[in-house]
């Protein structure tokens, strides 16, 4: 998998992320965004987000972050704080909490507002923890809401981390240009240099669509009403001569999964969500 030699630095309001030297490897289309201080020897994958406005991130050294995963932080409220040597998986969110050194957050996990993940911690595939949850170190968590399963050593600590990294290296992840073909963007809608749109998208006044994004139209249609956005690495695709609708003052949030649905006014469609063709979320 080819590497570049600069990751896609970007600044928010005037400030500009800090990294401590360069990272192993950048894939494609990741995006470090604002208030960010990155240690050194980072990892990340292709479709990576590390957003840090309206609050700060601190990662510590030897981060790896695995494809379409995302950090986040809320918004005057919580920063994210990374201590050294965690991994984690594809498609995983990190949002607004601590995660302590040598974790493991393994594929599609979700860790939520104000946690506390502490040292050696292994949270495990498609887990979900709590918002405003501590768990202890030296244990695997699975569940949702993740609990303990059982206790992990530090061997088993380091096998897992090096079979996930090691995949992570080897796996094939990035992603296709976009068609560019018919996007209908109002003047005033936001698309993050990383996200990828095809076919017929119409985005409606002070929508966004943010980094690693991914929309496709597909032959047919994706309609965003004013004022909704579309936060970092949601996949948004329709079925050929399908339609998919989402109304105003909606939030999708990180790493959603949604095909052909519609989904009403003033909606909150929450991280790590997956939307079923058919469905229709009512205002």
């Amino acid at each position: 998998m080819s590497s570049a030699p600069h990751p896609n630095l970007l600044s928010y309001l005037g400030t500009h992320p800090e990294l401590a030297g360069p990272p192993r490897h950048v894939g494609a289309n990741s995006a470090v965004v604002g208030r960010i201080t990155l240690g050194r020897d980072a990892w990340l994958g292709a479709a990576s987000v590390i957003r840090a406005d309206g609050h700060y991130v601190r990662a510590g050294d030897d981060l790896t972050l695995g494809h379409g995963a995302t950090i986040h932080i809320a918004h005057d409220v919580y920063p994210t704080v990374i201590g050294n040597g965690v991994t984690v998986g594809c498609n995983a969110v990190i949002h607004a909490c601590e995660v302590r050194d040598g974790c493991i957050v393994e594929d599609d996990a979700v860790i939520l507002d104000g946690c506390v993940i502490e040292p050696g911690a292994v949270i495990e595939q498609g887990s979900v923890v709590y918002p405003r949850t501590t768990l202890a170190g030296g244990h695997v968590y699975a569940g949702r809401p993740a609990t303990a399963q059982r206790a992990v050593d530090a061997s088993e600590l380091a096998a897992r981390r090096q079979q996930l990294r090691a995949r992570l290296a080897a796996e094939p992840a990035e992603r296709a240009p976009g068609s560019n073909e018919g996007p209908e963007l109002h003047p005033t809608a936001f698309v993050a240099n990383t996200a990828v749109l095809s076919g017929r998208i119409v985005a409606g006044p002070h929508t966004s669509i943010w980094y690693g994004c991914e929309l496709d139209a597909a032959g047919g249609e994706i309609v965003i009403r004013d004022r909704t956005n579309v936060q970092d690495n949601s996949i948004l695709r329709c079925t050929p001569g399908a339609r998919m609708v989402l109304g105003e003052d909606t939030t999708i949030g990180h790493n959603v999964t949604m095909a052909d649905c519609t989904i009403g006014d003033r909606c909150l469609i929450g991280i790590g969500s997956v939307v079923a063709p058919g469905t229709v979320v009512e205002d």
